[in-house]
């Protein structure tokens, strides 16, 4: 590998390279923001339909300007036909959608195979034109990055600064009709015209895109960043902030490697890029990324197990069988069905936490905090199982089961509407089901 030459590249020492990666990267960013927005409504595959059907409007751009004696490789003119046809194939979805029965996903499927194929049809009656040949509108199909001139670039960054500008104006609006759209409507915002403006953006985008990666892959620059984003916050406003990074930095490395590799398209390579940045995202993204689920899914576990264990040797306790470590140990395999090598584990692991520890007589007793927290989950278990018997009319035989599943993840403010509509604040409540006596325990 030359290395002075790959420092060039991501130095930027070149014009064309400039302009490249400032068109790329201008276009990066303005997808990723905006493809956040259409990736929460779950509207992804109308991208695609949309540069499917902006083929015709390119062909038809480019007769027109054949038949007033202009060049045919305007690409203002081009884009503005571009334009027109995918807003005209995204008015066709919404109609097909509204008046008819077929589900959106046919809608999309109808509109995309029929603009394209119109496109096709028109792209082969140019191709035999004499002269036409050069006039490299397969790139519109492929993509071809490497070809972006001065214009091209300048015509992307106006476009994606118009884009941002109009997201960044109208974000509490489109965060509104994302999650709430009924609410929206409801409350007097006027949620077809927001949705219209939306819908709007993304064909520009994707018009824009097309000279980069093409119709085929354009779809990538408005999903895949805000879907690598995703695993990383809750937030709507960074996630903006973060898709729109990872925009960029597929549009800057993927240029910088094909620069590298000129035989690889660069179109194809940027969205490779993006590819390669959402799978480091599903993997290690700090909010949902796979390690952390499965992190977080072992921490819940061993809470969970912790948890139970507290409340058994709390109610081990008040059936009066901590007298003797068989006793105890009898019980809680009785009362819960745990074998000795499992519960050994579990109470080595309460002790290291410093929620045991042995006493005089051989049975575990409870440490200081050990105490306090048994209290607190045995009193929350209790809570919600007299809930359930109250005010949901579950059997009292189901009762402990259910609230096994719920002890755990119930927060501080729904225990204290529980203890102001059950029970007093400071009380810890009986069980409402028998618990296993302790001379049950020892015969057992």
């Amino acid at each position: 590998m030359n290395v002075e030459r790959l420092l060039r590249i991501l130095l930027l020492s070149d014009y064309n390279t400039r302009v490249v990666v400032f068109g790329t990267v201008a276009l990066g960013i303005a997808g990723g923001v905006i493809g956040v927005f259409l990736l929460l409504r779950r509207r992804a595959l109308l991208a695609d339909a949309v540069s499917h059907a902006a083929l015709p409007g390119v062909a038809i751009a480019f007769l027109v300007l054949v038949g007033l004696g202009q060049s045919g490789r305007n690409l203002p003119v081009l884009m503005i036909g571009a334009l027109v046809s995918g807003l005209i194939g995204m008015g066709c979805v919404i109609v097909v959608n509204r008046y008819t029965r077929l589900s959106e996903d046919a809608a999309l499927g109808i509109v995309l195979s029929v603009f394209f194929g119109f496109g096709v049809a028109l792209l082969g009656i140019i191709q035999k034109m004499r002269g036409a040949a050069a006039a490299g509108l397969d790139s519109f199909i492929y993509g071809k990055t490497a070809s972006m001139i001065r214009s091209d670039a300048l015509l992307i960054g106006v476009v994606a600064v118009v884009v941002l500008i109009g997201t960044t104006l109208l974000f509490k609006e489109l965060r509104l009709i994302t999650f709430d759209p009924d609410f929206a409507a409801g409350d007097g915002w006027p949620v077809g015209t927001l949705d219209v403006t939306l819908m709007a953006l993304v064909v520009i985008v994707t018009v824009i895109g097309l000279q980069s990666v093409g119709i085929i892959l354009v779809i990538a620059l408005l999903i895949i960043p805000p879907a690598a984003a995703r695993f990383w916050t809750e937030s709507l406003r960074l996630m903006a902030v973060i898709s729109g990074l990872i925009g960029a930095l597929g549009g800057y490395l993927g240029t910088a490697i094909s620069g590298m590799a000129p035989r690889l398209p660069a179109g194809a390579v940027i969205v490779t890029v993006m590819g390669a940045a959402f799978t480091v995202s599903f993997l290690v993204g700090s909010e949902r990324g796979l390690v952390r689920v499965l992190v977080d899914n072992l921490a819940l576990r061993q809470r969970v197990l912790n948890q139970n264990l507290l409340r058994a040797l709390y109610e081990c306790e008040e059936t009066g069988c901590t007298d003797s470590a068989d006793g105890q140990m009898h019980y809680l395999s009785t009362a819960r069905g745990w074998s000795a090598p499992q519960l050994r584990r579990w109470i080595r692991r309460a002790t290291r936490q410093g929620m045991l520890t042995l006493g005089k007589n051989g049975c575990w007793d409870f440490t200081d905090h050990g105490r306090r927290e048994a209290t607190r989950v045995t009193r929350n278990h209790r809570l919600w199982e007299i809930y359930l018997l109250e005010h949901a009319d579950v059997a009292p035989a189901h009762v402990d089961q259910g609230a096994d599943f719920i002890e755990h993840v119930l927060g501080d403010t729904l225990v204290a509407e529980l203890e102001d509509v059950l029970a007093d604040r400071d009380a810890l409540p009986a069980s409402p089901h028998s618990l296993l006596p302790a001379s049950e325990a020892r015969t057992s």
